[in-house]
C-alpha cells in the first residue's frame, strides 16, 4: 500500500496534488483524536522587518496564561504537542521573559526587509515513510523536531531534520519535496514566514526529486 501523503499548505490549496491519497494541512480544530498528518495551529500577520534576517524563537510555559503575558508584538501562544509554546519572530539577540524554559532558536530566515509578512504554524506528525507532494514556498521554512527525523529535498540537494539540534531552514523559492525517514514517528513544529500577500504554500508541477530521500 502507498503510504498516505501529506502536504505542507495553508487553507484553501484544494488542488496541491492529485493523488488520491492527497491531504493538505487542515486546521487543528479538524482533527480526530491522535489522527497523523499536518495541521495548521495558528497564523499571524506579523507586518514589516527592517533587517533582511530573523530569528524564530521557541520556549515553553508552564500555563497558557503565562505564555500569553510574555508574548511581545511577534509571538504566538500555541498549545501542541503535549507543551505551551511562546513562538517568537525576533532578532537573534532576543530573549523571552521570565517564567519559561527556552528551546531554541532557529535562524538566520533570509526575509525582504520592508514587506509584509506572516507567521503559519504547523504541527507536522507523520509516520515513518510518508511524504508530501512537491511544493513551494514564499517565505523561508523552519522545522523543531521533536521526535524522529525528516528528509527534505530540494535542487540543492537534501537536508535532515533530526530531535535536538539539526534543524532545517529552506529559503523561499525553491521546489522540495519530503519524506519522514527513520524508524520513530516524526514529530515537528513548523514554521512558514511567509510573504503576506502571497499564499504560503504553492504547488511544484515542473520539478521531480531525484529519490535522494529514502524513507
Amino acid at each position: 500500500m502507498r503510504p498516505h501523503v501529506f502536504v505542507i499548505a495553508c487553507i484553501g490549496l484544494l488542488a496541491l496534488s492529485e493523488s488520491a491519497n492527497a491531504q493538505i494541512c487542515r486546521p487543528v480544530e479538524q482533527r480526530s483524536g491522535n489522527a497523523v498528518g499536518c495541521w495548521i495551529i495558528a497564523h499571524q500577520p506579523l507586518g514589516q522587518f527592517t533587517q533582511p534576517q530573523t530569528f524564530w524563537h521557541l520556549d515553553t510555559y508552564p500555563t497558557l496564561a503565562a505564555a500569553e503575558q510574555a508574548k511581545g508584538p511577534h509571538g504566538t501562544v500555541v498549545k501542541s504537542l503535549d507543551k505551551i509554546w511562546l513562538l517568537s519572530i525576533e532578532d537573534r539577540d532576543w530573549h523571552a521573559p521570565a517564567g519559561g524554559e527556552h528551546v531554541a532558536e532557529i535562524g538566520p530566515l533570509v526575509i525582504n526587509a520592508g514587506e509584509n509578512y506572516s507567521a503559519q504554524y504547523m504541527e507536522a506528525v507523520f509516520d515513518p515513510g510518508m511524504t508530501a507532494p512537491e511544493h513551494r514556498h514564499s517565505g523561508p521554512e523552519a522545522w523543531y523536531t521533536l521526535a524522529g527525523e525528516t528528509c527534505l529535498e530540494t535542487p540543492d540537494g537534501m537536508q535532515v531534520g533530526k530531535a535536538g539540534s539539526h534543524h532545517v531552514i529552506v529559503p523561499a523559492g525553491p521546489p522540495m519535496h519530503l519524506t519522514a525517514t527513520g524508524t520513530v514517528q516524526r514529530k515537528a513544529l513548523v514554521l512558514i514566514l511567509h510573504d503576506s500577500g502571497k499564499p504560503p504554500t504553492t504547488p511544484e508541477r515542473e520539478w521531480k526529486p531525484k529519490g535522494l530521500c529514502k524513507g
